[in-house]
């Protein structure tokens, strides 16, 4: 195999349900980019994976190794194959929107994510009180489990691991509040707020805050194809959002929502023009706000007026 960086492999532990077959997920706990060594072997897994196997009869459930190599220019073909490509955005080994996901999702079993680990759906609904009573509490019914569940991003904080699901980019400094939230192949490129929503595809710089209750649209639902973007030291005031990407140092006021067809009124020498938003995506300085006498949008020019994130809160752990 060529040496390239479209490939990834790694050794993985499978949870299989015993009932129907289904693999519910495979966690990875070292994925690689690139070409495997040449001492790879499928057939010879890691101490730290071979002493995982075993059968839970309390899940209905086998642990099996498994050893992954992937082409990430290719669709993922088999459950570990997309579990694998979530750990690599999850460990910051790949940025969103950097590898094929296309069929993601028929791949991805829904699973009863539980306090004990995955359990088949039905094997949950009518086993529940025996597995609530040895302490495998639902958590999620989901495709995608918690982040937490499988990884720990360094430097990071999530206040709520329910949050945050496998797949999402957390660069270190990143503060994720409660009500924040960041789906798969989402994220942030370095030390940011989230208290608000991340959607699918969406990608954060450094030094930006999302404010609470704000959301960013994503490319999952509704059919749009335009992947948004926020630039670096920007702020989406509480319960605002945005159709479009904002370039740096970029204000979007609490409670304003920006569509892609939003009417902007914007100065352009002695004259106001009327925009539409899509014509202002991705150019820097602007203050989008609401114009309390009219009610019209206006994207005011900023100078000298950085924004900066608050440096303690998004410090790592201190050093004894």
């Amino acid at each position: 195999m060529a040496e390239t960086s479209q490939h990834a492999w790694g050794y993985g532990l499978a949870t299989i349900s015993r009932t129907t077959g289904v693999t519910l997920d495979t966690w990875f706990p070292d994925p690689h980019l690139g070409p495997p060594p040449e001492s790879f072997d499928a057939h010879l897994l890691p101490t730290d994976i071979s002493r995982h196997e075993r059968d839970d009869d309390l899940r209905d459930v086998s642990l099996r190794g498994v050893a992954v190599v992937i082409d990430l220019e290719a669709p993922p073909e088999s459950t570990p194959d997309a579990y694998l490509r979530l750990h690599l955005l999850s460990h910051c080994l790949v940025p969103p929107n950097s590898i094929n996901l296309e069929g993601l999702f028929p791949l991805l079993p829904i699973v009863a994510h539980t306090t004990r680990g995955p359990v088949h759906p039905d094997y949950f609904q009518h086993n529940r009180l025996s597995l609530q009573l040895e302490g495998a509490s639902l958590t999620s019914l989901d495709k995608f489990g918690p982040l937490l569940n499988y990884y720990s991003p360094p430097g990071v904080r999530i206040a709520d691991a329910s949050r945050v699901r496998l797949g999402a980019h957390l660069s270190p400094g990143t503060t994720v509040m409660h009500e924040g939230f960041v789906n798969f192949n989402a994220g942030t490129l370095g030390a940011s707020m989230v208290e608000g929503r991340i959607s699918q595809g969406v990608v954060v710089g450094i030094g930006t805050d999302i404010g609470g209750g704000a959301s960013i649209m994503g490319t999952l639902s509704g059919g749009g194809k335009e992947v948004i973007s926020l630039g670096e030291r920007c702020l989406l005031g509480a319960n605002s959002g945005i159709g479009i990407s904002l370039g740096d140092d970029c204000v979007v006021e609490a409670g304003l929502y920006i569509t892609a067809g939003t009417r902007v009124l914007v100065q352009a020498g002695d004259k106001t023009e009327e925009v539409k938003a899509r014509d202002l995506s991705g150019k820097p300085g602007l203050l989008f706000r609401r114009n309390s006498s009219t009610g019209a949008v206006e994207a005011l020019a900023r100078t000298n007026q950085a924004f900066a994130l608050n440096s303690d809160l998004h410090a790592g752990t201190p050093s004894p």
